[in-house]
């Protein structure tokens, strides 16, 4: 397998060709099928392995939530977050139209540790990056909103050794530039 990190504002050609909407992650497999969407990554990657058992627990609750997320509460995060490019309403207009989505998180986690039950799954997993985004466009606002268990739960994800070990910075690819390579039973 090769990483290749990729500079939003000086997309390679290669990746375009690969995937001309240009965002990212995209991920071309073996037989040169092209998964441009989070979500699809997640699952292909969980269908060849699986060790936390993340598609186990709650899939249809889990993949509702996740449209929830990438549909409705992305518009409202991409509006919050950049304001500045949306006039029509202020920036706190926005927030609280995310908050619906953060109100029906934090339901959620007062009945379980986590999105859609008691352990860390593929929810957890595809929204905590949108809370994180979410929650850095005003950290002030957020420590102090009514989302206890939200928060917590965030925090946790924040220090846990999982975020740890996908944060991991990388050189920007360029064309004949090396890439990371990773051996086949790493994937």
């Amino acid at each position: 397998m090769e990483l290749r990190e990729i500079e939003l504002r000086n997309k390679p050609e290669q990746m375009l060709k690969a995937s001309p909407k240009g965002t990212v992650p995209v991920l071309q497999l073996g037989n040169s099928e092209v998964l441009d969407e989070s979500l699809d990554i997640m699952l292909w990657a969980l269908q060849q392995n699986d060790p936390g058992q993340w598609l186990a627990t709650g899939m249809q609750d889990a993949r509702e939530l996740i449209e929830w997320n990438d549909g409705k509460f992305k518009y409202d995060l991409d509006h919050y977050k950049y304001a500045d490019r949306y006039p029509e309403y202020p920036a706190d207009y926005y927030r609280q139209q995310g908050e619906l989505f953060l109100a029906e998180l934090e339901a959620r986690l007062n009945q379980n540790a986590f999105l859609c039950g008691n352990q860390f799954a593929l929810a957890d997993a595809a929204i905590l990056p949108f809370i994180r985004q979410y929650a850095a466009v005003d950290p002030a606002w957020f420590a102090q909103a009514p989302y206890p268990k939200l928060q917590q739960w965030l925090d946790d994800f924040l220090v846990s050794k999982l975020f740890a070990s996908v944060m991991t910075k990388h050189q920007s690819w360029r064309p004949g530039n090396p890439q990371i390579l990773f051996p086949e039973s790493g994937c």
